[in-house]
């Protein structure tokens, strides 16, 4: 066997893919061609690391040196200076914001230091095209033991034990929920697994699944053994490409090993996998809709009762997770129970991987073990607010998510604590937003979304989020009355109390949270037609503040005469007059003159 002295790691997951990354890995194939290096360093395709912010990412092992943003031209002198003459191009090293320190190894990063990447630990580090590299770590020892000493009901049980919780969403146990569909009756059993991540900002499943799908894939077949099911859905939204073509490569590898098909391990246990193309409907994110579109029909949802527990695909027990659910059940399997639930807090036991999104220095995802406050995860991992701006809120769970104030930015961050704050878990999806957004177009923002995505089906969800968006509208353009903030609180609560399915249950969400902790937005549009973040293209203004010299140089600069003052005096701006140019603004040399 020819000796290999490097391996050069190089993240392809999309976003680095979008950055160019197979460019690099085509000019490093060449360069080492050229140097005659091409036996000794071997060249690694790996998903995603989740330092999104800084990619394309290249780790060079044995070293374990981290290079961020690397170009197909920056290949010719990291494989003279590094690979050939061992010296590290220092230029190409992350260096942190504040100390401007080069840090050679990802594992000393702030970004990666109070993460506990468990679902995540493959990711980044092997090829997810090579079902030999997840095997080489682990990968379906998991289902060889449950299959050769485990029964399905001790399976169960340590699923219980485990305090897993659905990551999908509401947080339902997942020892229970395999449970119920194992004692349901039925000849014919399903395993589906729920990929269909819509949520705005939201991307880990996706990354999982294009990093390291043999996870998820065991995690279903050991789902499978437990509640008495043959045949697994994976249902994956069609504009997922990479990851679809990752999950049909190792679906067939491991079909080929006998990993996935009749007999598996001698045990008489069969399961197989299909993938289903979903077309990206948001209400199919809900399982009732999601089970109805792998039928042929139209993705939507219907009552429940009868759970899909007991009548789910073709009227059949089916078990449905969430792509994260079904990564965390190998380790739980292989490292035990008592081992998982002593990570996390009391009620929500493990780690959660978070999407970085919005107003923050570092985009990308972040594993954290349940518990960890929302001001470690912003500005610790996620390196805090661009600009020199100030943090003001975070979004958190989706569209049907909440808002979270800074007033809360110590708020652990478990199911329970933040559902008592207003807002809920969700998927993962977590954007953060500076002073410079408005609260109240965020809200229509959401809420424009959730409105578009309805599937029709009931009132409540179809008319009440279509009329909610009328009035944030109405507000947004400087026509509110004061009678809106009552009329919105209303309708909000007759929609969470009567809409048919979670989605339309939970989409007033982000109108509740930021009535909750930003009223005095609405009210500045409402009552003084003004919009304080000044975002709000039709209530934009100027105005002049306390740290107003009168100097007058800005009456002295307005070109339609808006502004009066005494010299030396705090100066005034006629909001019916002003034109809104902002050339008071770009002259005050005190900068007392503020958008809002």
């Amino acid at each position: 066997m020819q000796h290999v002295r490097a391996h050069v790691l190089i993240c392809a997951g999309t976003g680095c893919t979008a950055s160019g990354s197979l460019k690099v890995e085509a000019a490093l194939r060449e360069e080492l061609t050229k140097k005659g290096l091409d036996k000794e360093v071997m060249v690694v395709q790996t998903g995603c690391h989740g330092f999104c912010e800084m990619g394309p990412l290249v780790i060079v092992y044995p070293e374990g040196t981290f290079y961020v943003r690397v170009q197909a031209e920056d290949v010719p002198e990291l494989v003279e200076s590094h690979l050939y003459k061992g010296r590290i191009v220092q230029r190409l090293l992350y260096k942190e914001p504040v100390s401007h320190e080069s840090i050679p190894n990802y594992s000393d990063l702030d970004f990666y230091k109070k993460q506990m990447r468990m679902v995540l630990a493959n990711c980044g580090h092997i090829n997810p095209e090579i079902i030999e590299e997840y095997i080489a770590v682990g990968g379906y020892e998991a289902l060889g033991k449950v299959l050769t000493t485990m029964t399905p009901e001790q399976v169960v049980d340590e699923m219980k034990k485990s305090g897993l919780r659905g990551r999908g969403g509401g947080g339902f146990p997942t020892g229970m929920k395999w449970d119920f569909t194992r004692k349901a009756v039925g000849d014919k059993k399903y395993v589906v697994c729920n990929a269909d991540e819509g949520d705005p900002g939201a991307f880990m499943d996706r990354s999982v699944l294009e990093g390291d799908p043999h996870r998820v894939i065991e995690g279903m077949a050991v789902c499978g053994y437990a509640i008495g099911a043959d045949e697994g859905y994976i249902y994956v939204r069609a504009e997922y490409p990479l990851a679809i073509k990752r999950l049909k490569i190792a679906i067939k590898q491991a079909e080929d090993l006998g990993l996935l098909g009749d007999n598996i391990f001698g045990s008489g246990f069969s399961f197989r996998l299909k993938i289903k193309e979903g077309a990206g409907a948001f209400v199919c994110g809900e399982e009732t809709a999601l089970l109805a579109s792998i039928e042929g029909k139209r993705g939507m949802p219907r009552p429940r009762p009868p759970f899909p527990a007991i009548s789910g695909l073709w009227g059949k027990p089916t078990n449905i997770n969430n792509v994260e659910t079904f990564a965390n059940v190998p380790q739980i399997i292989t490292k035990g129970a008592d081992w998982y639930a002593s990570i996390g807090t009391e009620k929500s036991k493990g780690t959660k991987v978070f999407a970085l999104t919005g107003r923050i220095n570092h985009t990308g995802l972040a594993e954290v073990p349940m518990g960890i406050t929302m001001r470690e995860i912003i500005f610790d991992i996620g390196g805090g607010i661009p600009g020199g701006k100030k943090f003001k809120a975070v979004q958190i769970g989706g569209p049907s998510g909440g808002c979270l104030p800074t007033a809360l930015l110590d708020l652990p961050v478990d199911y329970d604590s933040l559902i008592k704050a207003g807002a809920m878990m969700g998927s993962g999806g977590l954007v953060v937003m500076d002073e410079t957004t408005c609260m109240v177009d965020l809200a229509k923002f959401f809420l424009t979304f959730t409105q578009a995505e309805s599937c029709g089906k009931c009132t409540p969800c179809r008319e009440g989020t279509k009329r909610m968006l009328e009035v944030l509208t109405r507000i947004t353009e400087g026509e509110g009355k004061e009678s809106d903030i009552p009329l919105l609180e209303s309708m909000a609560k007759n929609i969470k109390t009567s809409a048919l399915c979670g989605l339309g249950q939970t989409a007033p969400n982000p109108v509740l949270s930021t009535l909750r902790y930003f009223r005095d937005e609405y009210e500045a549009h409402i009552k003084e037609k003004r919009c304080p973040a000044g975002a709000c293209t039709k209530l934009a203004g100027y105005r002049i503040t306390e740290a107003c010299k009168g100097c007058g140089l800005c009456a002295k600069t307005c070109p339609v005469s808006a502004i009066s003052g005494e010299i030396k005096s705090m100066h005034s701006i006629d909001q019916a007059t002003c034109i809104k140019c902002g050339a008071c603004m770009t002259k005050c040399p005190f900068k007392a003159i503020i958008k809002g």
